[in-house]
């Protein structure tokens, strides 16, 4: 049978007051807007509100064997449903922080991934401009914090760096993938949204799946508000297979390969820092490559350009000033 411990709180004192349930949210809208733009991490976002030991303890807490117990709570077995077994478990997990944090963040990515589909057919230039001085402040922040002492980490840092490079606008190939590329990109996008510095939209722009993705996203949306005017199923399930796979690959993502990101952190931190470092650096050639390849470059191309990206730049070096205590060691 399931047992409950004595201090678990019923259900009415263990939600949040109304004043944290905002808290909580508007860090999520502000994470999430900065994970929907390449350049700027949901994970510096995290630092500077002063949640991020606090997000990395919940994600490590969602284990199997918690949702295994969780789920078995709510079921006939050990005998009999135990709501309060159940919200002990969820509590373990810092859960009502999750689903305040996750709301926040979910409706930031529609809202700026709509804002950057519609940027990207009006102003390309404009837009990608201002990812390139995003992508080009991060890195140079982030090279500012490391150090490169021996032959591995050189090696790492030459490797990340021609991955990214070599992958930035020329990864036509992907861009037209099937389920199964959403489904890796969504787990290696969502696994590095959690590290400061790195930003998962980033490393969508490197597999070639930002774009497609945005712009996937904001036609699930709009399908499903076509539902209420008498619209077809058609749509919202074409679009909404790859919304979902992307979500599952993201939830795959974030309990494997961000684990596995951590291990490699805890064996040999400065390589595979260098490694993480330098895919920022290569992906610089991305928005440039997208520019050219959508409207060409002219002179007066190239001003607008520059002039979106020392904006971007500007940004971002005043979120990190603000994450002031952004140091890598600590990741």
């Amino acid at each position: 049978m399931t047992t409950v411990p004595e201090e678990v709180p019923t259900l009415r004192s263990s939600v949040p007051s109304a004043r944290e349930w905002l808290r909580t949210f508007v860090i999520g809208i502000c994470m999430g807007s900065a994970d929907a733009v390449p350049g700027v991490s949901g994970g510096t976002i995290a630092l500077i509100a002063g949640i991020y030991e606090r997000l990395i303890g919940a994600v490590n807490a969602i284990t199997p064997e918690r949702v295994v117990r969780f789920l078995r709570a709510l079921t006939p077995l050990d005998g009999g449903p135990s709501p309060r077994g159940a919200l002990a478990v969820f509590e373990e997990a810092d859960g009502w922080f999750v689903v305040g944090l996750c709301a926040g963040i979910a409706i930031a990515v529609v809202l700026v991934t709509r804002l950057i589909h519609i940027l990207d057919q009006t102003v390309p230039t404009l837009l990608f401009g201002f990812f390139f001085g995003l992508i080009a402040a991060s890195a140079f922040v982030l090279v500012q914090d490391l150090s490169v002492e021996t032959r591995l980490q050189a090696v790492a840092g030459v490797t990340g760096f021609l991955l990214a490079f070599l992958l930035s606008g020329e990864a036509e190939f992907l861009e037209g993938g099937g389920l199964l590329v959403v489904f890796v990109a969504g787990a290696i996008a969502v696994s590095a949204m959690i590290l400061p510095g790195i930003s998962g939209s980033l490393l969508l722009v490197i597999l070639g799946q930002y774009t497609r993705m945005s712009e996937t996203l904001s036609e699930f949306i709009d399908s499903l508000l076509g539902l209420v005017t008498g619209g077809g199923l058609g749509d919202v399930l074409a679009y909404g297979t790859v919304v979902v796979t992307f979500m599952l690959g993201g939830l795959v993502g974030l309990f494997t390969i961000s684990r596995a990101v951590r291990r490699a952190l805890d064996r040999n931190r400065r390589a595979t820092l260098a490694f993480l470092v330098a895919l920022v650096v290569g992906a610089l050639r991305a928005p440039v490559q997208e520019v050219h390849d959508e409207v060409g470059f002219s002179p007066e191309v190239a001003a607008a350009f520059l002039a979106a990206g020392v904006v971007g730049a500007a940004l971002l070096l005043v979120l990190d000033w603000y994450a002031v205590d952004l140091d890598l060691d600590s990741v």
